[in-house]
């Protein structure tokens, strides 16, 4: 595995931490939609910094573009996680961690290839 590679899966892991502690925290008081929203918002951060830190550090991208572009692969990626999080708990009745953990993974790989190919365009 590559470097980029590398601090693209340990960055993802601590937005995806993140973003499950956010909504554990947060979805008895809260439709887990709207839980799954929040925990997204503020992963969304994590992701970015570590991102544009260490997984693309050598971008040939200004921070202001790279954060415009990041925001709208990851508005694409939670769009993805959002419905796959929707399917799995309201349609198939999974319990509600499980469905945002397959939903994380599923958006995982639509934000690295946005993420590598466009937002962070080296």
């Amino acid at each position: 595995m590559n470097r980029t590679g590398f601090w693209f899966l340990a960055v993802g892991g601590a937005a995806a931490l993140t973003h499950m502690a956010v909504f554990a925290l947060t979805q008895q008081r809260l439709w887990p939609e709207v839980a799954n929203a929040l925990g997204f918002a503020v992963a969304f951060f994590v992701s970015f910094a570590g991102h544009r830190l260490l997984s693309f550090q050598d971008a040939g991208t200004t921070v202001k573009q790279s954060f415009v572009r990041f925001a709208v692969t990851a508005l694409a990626g939670f769009a993805t996680n959002e419905g796959v999080f929707v399917l799995l708990l309201r349609g198939l009745e999974w319990p509600s961690m499980g469905a945002l953990f397959v939903a994380l993974v599923f958006a995982a790989g639509q934000t690295f290839v946005l993420s590598r190919f466009w937002a962070f365009r080296r």
